[in-house]
């Protein structure tokens, strides 16, 4: 099987729990069809460098996978069906890296900044 990191954009009228039970929801569909979710990610509600949808915001979300390419394309179907999902981008990967993604990385670093004032 293959890796894959899926990052996808969800609605910013959707509540945090919302948004996180898409992620449960789209892994369940990589596991389903014979793949797994090794690690995933809410980054949280962001703002966007153009609107969408009308939307200046959204739920950002991260999965690292392996599975299969056909279950790869049918929750990337299942998400850009979704009326919830704005954006999808998938990249297939050679490894995964270790620990926490490079946006939850910066997001911890500026955490510490502020406490250090």
């Amino acid at each position: 099987m293959a890796l894959y990191e899926h990052t996808f954009i969800a609605r910013q009228d959707l509540s945090n729990a919302q948004a996180e039970s898409l992620i449960e929801h789209f892994g369940a569909v990589l596991t389903d069809n014979g793949g797994k979710v090794v690690e995933n990610e809410y980054w949280g509600l962001k703002t966007m460098a153009y609107k969408i949808n009308k939307n200046r915001k959204g739920h950002y979300a991260f999965l690292r996978s392996d599975a299969p390419a056909p279950a790869v394309a049918e929750m990337e179907r299942l998400m850009r069906l979704h009326d919830d999902v704005m954006r999808v981008l998938t990249i297939k990967v050679d490894e995964h890296e270790e620990g926490p993604s490079v946006v939850i990385q910066a997001k911890n670093s500026r955490d510490e900044r502020r406490r250090e004032r």
